[in-house]
């Protein structure tokens, strides 16, 4: 898929942006290190900044190749990165994931960016379905996709290994936003 995603996209309270190397630091303070933040993330909680400014590195090199794009969450006016949103494309649909800093659990932040990259998404030529999972022990994050207009469809029986919690796959939620659905 031949795409030019936006560097910045920006909601009435945040600016979603396309992360810098410089952004490891904060990155590992506000959520990377924390085991409560990351409990249900895909790796595991990082020890010392070195993991996360490998983990931007890596997401650095996807960027603008099709496959997967990642967004620095900001609050507004701040240019700190306080979370992260990722879409990762295959064929015409796109699954997203996400974190935030736990201090900033409850703001309804990760909604507006979830509703941001889903309506991006959503109005790219050819893509027709966005979608995620979560835990289903995570009720905060289904309030997220809920809150972003996303409609639960069924679990996914041992779908996901969150290996803060677990080396055994986990049920999942799964919620999706279809073009064309109101």
């Amino acid at each position: 898929m031949s795409l030019k995603p936006p560097e910045m996209l920006p909601t009435p309270r945040l600016l979603l942006r396309k992360p810098r190397l410089t952004d490891a630091q904060a990155v590992f303070e506000e959520y990377a290190r924390d085991p409560v933040a990351t409990r249900y993330l895909l790796f595991r909680t990082h020890k010392d900044v070195g993991q996360t400014d490998e983990f931007l590195r890596a997401r650095l090199v996807n960027w603008g190749g099709g496959e997967e794009l990642m967004w620095g969450i900001t609050v507004k006016p701040d240019d700190r990165i306080v979370g992260m949103i990722a879409c990762r494309f295959n064929g015409h649909r796109v699954d997203i994931g996400y974190v935030i800093a736990r201090r900033l659990w409850g703001s309804g932040y990760m909604s507006e960016a979830v509703l941001a990259v889903a309506d991006w998404v959503l109005a790219q030529r050819g893509i027709h379905r966005v979608w995620a999972v979560c835990d289903t022990t995570n009720t905060a994050s289904a309030r997220v996709m809920e809150k972003a207009g996303m409609k639960r469809e069924g679990v996914l029986k041992r779908w996901l290994v969150h290996p803060n919690i677990s080396d055994e796959p986990r049920d999942c939620f799964v919620y999706s936003r279809v073009r064309g659905d109101t």
